[in-house]
């Protein structure tokens, strides 16, 4: 055997014993060249529907398909080996029952090779997380603000505000943990509550716009790199891709303008008889 050898990647029981101890580090990856730069860093890498509004535009998560999301963690997996990877169940791809969740959660798994699927935990959940992880599929919960039900809510609004909403999200987190799901990503609420959930589950919650409360942490990738020009509030911004990514394209198009580009070291050049043809 080599002396260099792969680490094994992570495994839903790996991600469930981090409960309080050393936070999870998670982020989004919907390409393989992304996958293979985050891997090494994060314990989790989810594909999430956000893939919809990052990579292809649109201005909510609910235009997302099965196809879309089996396609982007075909990629992420061709390139990662040591994070687990999570995938979205998209909108209309579980709601109507257990029997449509396993359908859908069994094809993704087998299409893409991923090592479990998210679903957003309204009251319907838990009995789809109990019949999918009794079939065998890991399931992360999703419970505070919940992407896909922004029609519905109005748009993306923090959740935990009046006593009602933060006993419903409390009830949904319990009921998704009791059902048996590995983790559970608790999105835009107050960190109060975000402390109260995550004292009151058994699995290791995942924040975004929830505080550092949570046993670990998830971004959009993109917002913390800074390829946006806006992000929301729980987002710190780690890097500005969106400058450097506007000066090389302003660079790459002055030097095309001056036929700068391409120069003697990127023109290839004829090679006399006897010489080798490589360049």
């Amino acid at each position: 055997m080599s002396s260099h050898q792969l680490q094994a990647r992570k495994t839903v029981k790996d991600i469930a014993a981090a409960k309080s101890s050393s936070p999870l580090v998670c982020l989004t990856a919907y390409t393989a060249p992304m996958a293979e730069l985050l891997d090494p860093r994060c314990d989790i890498l989810l594909v999430g529907d956000s893939v919809g509004m990052v990579v292809h535009g649109l201005p909510s998560t609910v235009g997302v398909t099965i196809d879309m999301m089996i396609l982007h963690a075909q990629a992420v997996m061709r390139r990662s080996t040591r994070a687990l990877v999570v995938v979205d169940m998209p909108f209309g791809s579980y709601e109507s029952g257990p029997e449509q969740a396993f359908a859908n959660a069994s094809r993704l798994m087998m299409e893409t090779g991923c090592q479990g699927v998210k679903i957003e935990s309204g009251v319907y959940a838990a009995q789809t997380v109990r019949f999918l992880v009794e079939r065998g599929v890991p399931v992360m919960a999703h419970v505070g603000l919940r992407p896909q039900a922004t029609h519905v809510d109005g748009g993306f609004r923090a959740k935990g505000r009046t006593e009602e909403e933060r006993a419903r999200v409390l009830s949904e987190a319990r009921a998704a943990d009791e059902a048996g799901c590995f983790a559970m990503v608790v999105e835009g609420v107050a960190e109060d509550l975000a402390r109260e959930i995550t004292a009151a589950v058994s699995c290791p919650t995942i924040g975004i716009g929830a505080s550092a409360a949570c046993d670990g942490q998830i971004l959009v990738t993109e917002d913390l790199l800074g390829l946006f020009e806006w992000t929301p509030k729980f987002v710190r911004r780690y890097g500005d891709l969106r400058s450097a990514v506007t000066g090389a394209v302003d660079a790459y198009a002055r030097d095309v303008a001056a036929r700068s580009f391409p120069g003697p070291a990127e023109t290839y050049a004829f090679k006399p008889p006897g010489k080798s043809q490589r360049s």
